[in-house]
């Protein structure tokens, strides 16, 4: 027999049911404007703030080494940089860079280990701080990690005249910090992505790493130039601090705590969530997730995927400065045009994706099949066909700027699939996933140095053929077992699953 309290909690369920409905057809600010989307605008600044300070020792490097620009190759018909004062140029850029900066007698083995430093204190990091993240919220984690990268980056200087072990303490203490934001973020778009929206959100909020990627490196180099590569690192640290206030004031962990969220966009968004079984939970059901093939799939692509990305973004500067004997003002230019290209590219593509999955043209996993697909193929012929274009400078930028814009179809693809397949569990399968792609930093860029190291002819191909080997592995496995559907075990709660 129906009570009173009955009745009115049946009519408070039917009036918000009605509301919800209405909401779901008229979701409301579906642009720009929307808050949703002005928060991944303040995680693409964060992002662009951590890979400023991750890019920044990629350009600065080839001004603090003394024997960065010395070449073998003497070949005349050698295309060169579209420069009218080039060879006389490089020997004054030394001598200034002597005066204005120190410079270090750092081989390429060290200088291999160094600039994979950032990556090696950081294999610990990322599973407690997505766990964290995602239980507590990200809105502490992620601003306290950038704040601790944004300071430790205005003392990389000091800890270069230390010496080597001191500098690549500063750097692995700075990767666990930008652990933190790279990780920790992943946890907002739980509460805050509706499922159709969650590609162009979450790759809007990822192009700040290619925007931060172009800025550092066109405008590391006339930092070194003309005031000295220290300054490198104090302009971008500074930036990074002053990115932390705009997140502290304007971030919340979720809809219903943001102050400035309209009543129509929080319904909205909180119907859209409430359809998936997103809830963070203190329980792991590890055993599941160690058995897991879709999750493995994952895995695989994450540490292949950024085995290339640990190296192109590492080495582009080397590159650029080894084969075509640019200086460094130039080779960041150079440099520099990838990532404009891939930060369009990447936002591109999760609109894209969203639209095929959206209007049910693909499903999800076609969809994330052959974005990845795409992105790795095309990416590997560019790849193939670098080492023979060392005799023409415009062939060899045109080939890296495809392969950069091929590849961040990825970010559409395998790399946002975690949230797919375990929404519940997104900020600690972020952390667990960063931790192989931070595995593959430490290890790519390392062995590239060894490759020049042993051969300084043949070294560049053989670090080309390596990647496309390790990426096209990745490929298959993530075609064979990559799921998209909520996987059994990141539906149900459990209380213990050790």
């Amino acid at each position: 027999m129906s009570t009173g309290t009955d009745v009115k909690n049946t009519e408070l369920n039917m009036s918000m049911d009605d509301n919800l409905s209405m909401t779901k057809k008229q979701p409301s600010k579906k642009g720009l404007c929307s808050t949703r989307h002005g928060l991944a605008f303040i995680l693409q600044l964060c992002n662009f703030s951590i890979s400023t300070q991750q890019m920044s020792l990629s350009i600065a490097i080839t001004a603090m080494v003394n024997h960065t620009a010395t070449s073998s190759q003497s070949n005349a018909s050698i295309e060169r940089p579209p420069t009218d004062y080039y060879q006389d140029y490089w020997n004054e850029t030394l001598k200034e860079f002597t005066a204005v900066a120190p410079t270090y007698d750092w081989s390429p083995e060290i200088q291999g280990i160094i600039l994979s430093s950032l990556s090696y204190g950081s294999l610990l990091a990322p599973i407690p701080t997505g766990y964290v993240a995602g239980v507590f919220g990200a809105k502490y984690v992620v601003g306290a990690g950038l704040l601790i990268s944004s300071v430790l980056t205005l003392f990389l200087p000091l800890g270069a005249d230390a010496g080597v072990a001191p500098f690549i303490v500063l750097r692995v203490i700075q990767g666990i910090a930008q652990v933190m934001v790279s990780t920790g973020q992943f946890s907002i778009w739980v509460k805050w992505a509706p499922p159709m929206e969650r590609s162009q959100l979450t790759t809007i909020a990822i192009s700040g790493v290619s925007l931060g990627t172009f800025v550092v490196l066109i405008a590391g180099g006339f930092l070194c130039q003309a005031i000295g590569w220290p300054y490198v690192f104090y302009i971008f640290g500074g930036i990074g601090c002053a990115c932390c206030l705009l997140w502290f004031s304007l971030v919340y962990n979720e809809p219903r705590n943001h102050p400035f969220i309209s009543s129509s966009e929080k319904s909205y968004i909180l119907h859209a969530v409430a359809q998936q079984d997103s809830l963070p939970d203190w329980s792991l059901p590890i055993k599941d997730m160690v058995k897991s093939l879709p999750l493995w799939a994952i895995v695989v692509s994450y540490f292949c995927l950024f085995w290339q990305f640990s190296t192109m973004m590492a080495y582009t500067p080397t590159y650029f400065t080894y084969v075509f004997q640019a200086n460094v003002r130039d080779s960041g230019i150079f440099s520099a045009l990838p990532p404009l290209t891939s930060y369009v590219c990447v936002i591109l593509g999760g609109l894209l994706a969203d639209f095929l999955s959206s209007r049910k043209i693909l499903r999800l996993i076609t969809v994330r099949k052959l974005f990845t697909a795409i992105g790795v193929l095309s990416s590997a012929v560019v790849l193939l066909i670098l080492p023979w274009t060392k005799s023409s400078f415009s062939t060899t930028l045109a080939l890296f700027v495809l392969c950069s814009s091929f590849s961040s179809l990825c970010n559409s693809g395998a790399l946002i699939s975690f949230v797919d397949i375990a929404p519940r569990y997104a900020g600690f399968l972020r952390g667990l996933l960063q931790n192989f792609s931070y595995i593959s930093g430490a290890i790519s860029p390392t062995a590239a140095g060894f490759f020049i190291n042993q051969d300084s002819e043949r070294g560049w191909r053989n670090v080309f053929l390596v990647t496309i080997a390790v990426n096209v592995s990745g490929l298959i496995f993530f075609l064979i077992f990559g799921q998209a559907e909520v996987q059994h075990w990141a539906k149900e709660q459990r209380i213990t699953h050790f």
